[in-house]
């Protein structure tokens, strides 16, 4: 049987470090050292030696460091199509052919790695070294390197033990597949405590209620400011956090396994287009970065089109204004006219209405042709024509993004600093064309049917409140007061209806009149008041909205829709939608967890929402 060692010490002020030595002789070899004078921890064995100083580690040794995947970082495309593979190995002098790709193994083994550097190119929080004394390997490093991957690789990359930090499953996964009883595995995991501050305040907080408040946004930044926590990764620990909250994790996941189905058959069909679409809507109303998606989109298409090989007609418009314009002509910033800026955004908005990425690479070729023809002697006013066209984009992209978190997503924070650059941002467009702003960000989305009541309430009274700005008839103060309080109304509807649900369910006999269900709306109230979600009493009516969504809830689950989905009847399905007021992303969660309680495909709801037979 095995024993281990296991040293546990701090150096500088933030880096935490675990020592760990296993072998059935571990405690009858020496193996660390410590160098006062320069502030270093030694920790060797014959043939290795690794050194934990104020700035970094050096190694020379064999092994090399893993550490689990955080979510949204750039994978191999090997371990991004097997969903099993959730950690990454590097193995020291390891290098991948560019040939064919193959790993191939040197004797240059020897290295250092800054702290910096090991937490922004691994793990932000946790990251792990090892390396093996073992008479049983070869002589040869490159051939010791092989071997350790050979045995130990598959279980490290796989290991659910690596994420949370559980070392005594880890050792005891890997140390058996050395095979050697007399072998010796030395691990050393380093923990960046800032970093693990930071992250588990932020989970603390998300994982209460899938949103973090004014306070906690608060306490997070002041947080980040006293340890210095650069903004980078602040980012890549609140996304790696908020993709493993369940909800989230689950969404994902299934896009991304939609995409390597769409991968292996190398097209997407109308169906897995359908899936794709509906979840990217959902990772919208679960705040996921829709940045992550389109990571996924270009690792696992490799840079293929699996929608379609033929350029769309708005790629070839937008092409012909770029290269007949900027690229052919002269004086080209002054040939960009308003019909053509018009062109290129609406585009741009159909781009990334189909998650086609070949407008964004025409973008940049076109911005490398640029370069290029500065660099052989043009004209550099050349670039000034299409930094306009980049502001209108990026112009685009924000008002784009504000406007679909407003109405699709509660409690988003909307600043009467951003209103003032809404405000810029509409005449900006509206110059471009009369009723430009309207059309672009407003028509389409008044006609989706995902939009909410309360999402269409924030964008008409956004819509109006510029008008009247504009006009001198309202003011920035007046609208952002406006819209928060919609947003407060709509997160107390939200909590309400959960809390009445879950009582009703319990004892519903119990509120079946009108005494009755004032009597449950003033506990409710006590209820919320007590947990500081709310300040006064449950308005009358929005309490009785909840009380008949319920209703409205419940003869759908035990009327229509199992009538709906004997019958395939889509037309029933469609009228309820239309006629009984509840938004569609309530009505298809209902319809989720009535196919999973009953043990139903998912397969048939998905033909069911998109009218296939």
């Amino acid at each position: 049987m095995h024993k281990d060692i296991r040293l546990h010490g701090q150096t500088g002020d933030h880096i935490e470090y675990f020592a760990m030595v296993v072998g059935t002789e571990a405690y009858q070899r020496y193996f660390f050292n410590i160098v006062q004078e320069e502030d270093q921890l030694r920790i060797f064995s014959p043939g290795n030696d690794f050194i934990i100083g104020p700035e970094g580690v050096t190694y020379q040794s064999n092994g090399g460091y893993f550490c689990e995947y955080m979510f949204g970082v750039d994978q191999p495309p090997s371990d991004l199509v097997k969903t099993d593979i959730i950690n990454r190995l590097v193995m020291y002098g390891a290098r991948a052919d560019e040939k064919d790709g193959a790993v191939r193994f040197s004797d240059r083994t020897a290295g250092n790695e800054s702290f910096e550097s090991i937490f922004f190119e691994g793990n932000a929080v946790s990251n792990y070294f090892f390396f093996v004394h073992s008479n049983s390997l070869s002589r040869k490093l490159k051939n010791q390197q092989e071997e350790l991957v050979k045995s130990l690789g598959k279980v490290i990359k796989r290991s659910t033990a690596v994420g949370t930090e559980q070392d005594d499953v880890l050792i005891s996964e890997i140390f058996p597949l050395l095979n050697d009883d007399e072998a010796q595995l030395f691990v050393i995991k380093l923990i960046n405590r800032h970093h693990r501050e930071y992250r588990d305040l932020f989970r603390q907080y998300y994982f209460l209620n899938k949103k973090i408040g004014d306070d906690d946004f608060t306490r997070l930044t002041d947080l980040a400011a006293r340890y210095n926590i650069d903004r980078y990764q602040q980012v890549r620990m609140r996304i790696d956090v908020m993709y493993r909250h369940p909800a989230n994790k689950s969404i994902v996941d299934e896009y991304r396994s939609i995409l390597l189905a769409c991968n292996a058959k190398g097209r997407i069909s109308h169906i897995d287009n359908a899936r794709l679409t509906r979840l990217k809507t959902l990772s919208v109303r679960n705040k996921i970065p829709g940045a992550l998606f389109y990571t996924l989109d270009e690792m696992l298409k490799k840079g293929r089109n699996l929608a379609s090989q033929e350029e769309q007609d708005y790629i070839a418009a937008a092409r012909e204004v770029l290269e007949g314009v900027l690229l052919r002509e002269k004086n080209i910033e002054s040939l960009i006219d308003r019909e053509d800026m018009l062109v290129l955004i609406k585009s741009k908005k159909k781009a990334l209405e189909n998650r086609d990425q070949t407008f964004d690479q025409m973008m940049l070729d076109v911005s490398k042709s640029c370069d290029e023809k500065i660099r052989d002697g043009a004209d550099p006013s050349l670039l000034d024509g299409f930094s306009y066209v980049i502001t209108y984009l990026d112009r685009f992209e924000s008002v784009s993004n504000l406007i679909s978190q407003l109405a699709f997503m509660e409690n988003v924070r909307v600043s009467e600093e951003m209103l003032k650059s809404l405000l810029e941002h509409r005449a900006a467009f509206n110059n471009l064309g009369e009723g430009c702003f309207e059309e672009l960000f407003i028509r389409e989305l008044f006609e989706n049917a995902y939009l909410g009541r309360f999402g269409r309430r924030k964008v008409r009274i956004l819509l109006d409140g510029l008008v009247a700005i504009e006009n001198n008839a309202g003011s920035l103060e007046r609208l952002t007061g406006q819209l928060m309080e919609i947003d407060q109304e709509e997160r107390i509807s939200i909590l309400l209806l959960g809390l009445v649900r879950d009582r009703i369910r319990n004892f519903y006999s119990k509120f079946s009149t009108k005494s009755d269900q004032e009597a449950l709306r003033h506990e409710v109230s006590e209820e919320l008041k007590t947990k500081k979600r709310i300040k006064n009493d449950i308005p009358v009516h929005l309490f009785n909205e909840a009380i008949f969504t319920i209703k409205k809830e419940a003869m759908y689950l035990h009327t229509l829709l199992p009538t709906i989905v004997a019958e395939r009847n889509i037309g029933l399905r469609e009228d309820f939608l239309e006629n009984s007021g509840l938004d569609r992303f309530y009505v298809e969660e209902l319809e989720r967890e009535y196919y999973e309680k009953n043990g139903l495909s998912l397969e048939g709801l998905y033909h069911i929402r998109k009218g296939l037979s």
